[in-house]
């Protein structure tokens, strides 16, 4: 007998990520039915409340962005009194706010690049001391909406109203250089991805509609830097509060300095995703890795 019970894979959900999260549920509620699980997929409405309370044990959530990344559905199911995987309400709430992050990186001494928050389009020229190219983004988004690579200040009120078009606005300053990624599951790291796009950076269409965007895994690291920016990795999921799972997305410059950019609390999991990528360069399929987080809601929990 199962010892899962009755799973709900919440996805969907109601944030500018709904079609990753439909994709990402999917592929989860077909690998936990492949593995005996009695999971059900729940795309998330106004109505979840009700939902739950159908009888469901446990849940896996598989949504991205507003309402479902940021601490609201784990608010819920703690509530309701429902186990769920991945990072509990504080750290949702805080990985999902760029600027709370970016923060608690300073505050913890961990490498991250300069920023300025953009209230107004007045507040532009404060952006323009960061230098260029700079990268202007919404503060609680993910996913790379409303993203854009500046590469001069004429351009600059253009990005700030698609990034304001989601709420306020975050400047960051461009690090020129690999971009890497590193998954943590349970209290371990897996093996560093290094992305390449021919993309000014990696936006939404390198990451989800694109075949040309290229994962190097091994990601060319020496044996010493990949250690290095795993425990990074560990480090930064440790002092945002974050458990079960993730992925922290860090850049390198020109002298190979580490900048951490964020936490992702649920990944992608589509077909395109990194947290399988990797799962499978550490030997688990993407069946293992499903059932491995589904199984932290076995364990006791703060």
């Amino acid at each position: 007998m199962s010892p899962y019970g009755k799973v709900a894979v919440l996805y969907g959900g109601v944030s500018s990520e709904r079609e990753i999260s439909l994709k990402s549920g999917v592929a989860v509620h077909a690998a936990l039915r492949a593995r005996g699980v009695d999971a059900h997929g729940v795309d998330v409405g106004r109505d979840l409340p009700a939902r739950l309370a159908e009888g469901y044990d446990r849940a896996f959530i598989a949504l991205h962005g507003r309402l479902g990344e940021d601490g609201c559905v784990q608010g819920l199911l703690e509530v309701m009194g429902i186990p769920y995987t991945g990072s509990g309400v504080a750290a949702s709430a805080l990985a999902m706010d760029k600027v709370a992050t970016k923060a608690l990186f300073r505050a913890s001494s961990i490498s991250t690049p300069d920023y300025h928050v953009i209230d107004v389009e007045a507040d532009l020229a404060s952006a323009g001391t960061l230098g260029f190219p700079l990268i202007l983004k919404p503060v609680s988004e993910g996913s790379s909406i409303g993203v854009s690579r500046v590469a001069h200040a004429t351009a600059l009120a253009e990005a700030f109203h698609k990034a304001r078009a989601f709420g306020p606005v975050l400047a960051e300053a461009c690090i020129v250089g690999p971009e890497y990624t590193c998954a943590i599951l349970g209290h371990r790291a897996l093996p560093v991805i290094r992305l390449e796009t021919p993309h000014d950076f990696y936006d939404y269409e390198a990451k989800y509609l694109l075949n040309t965007t290229r994962y190097h895994c091994p990601a060319g690291l020496t044996a010493e830097r990949e250690l290095a920016m795993q425990g990074l990795a560990l480090e930064t999921f440790k002092v945002l509060g974050a458990r079960g799972w993730g992925r922290v997305d860090i850049m390198a410059d020109s002298a190979g300095r580490f900048y951490v950019l964020e936490l992702n609390t649920v990944p992608g999991m589509t077909d395109h995703s990194l947290v399988p990528m990797a799962a499978r360069a550490a030997g688990l399929s993407f069946e293992d890795l499903v059932l491995e987080i589904l199984s932290q809601t076995l364990e006791d929990r703060p």
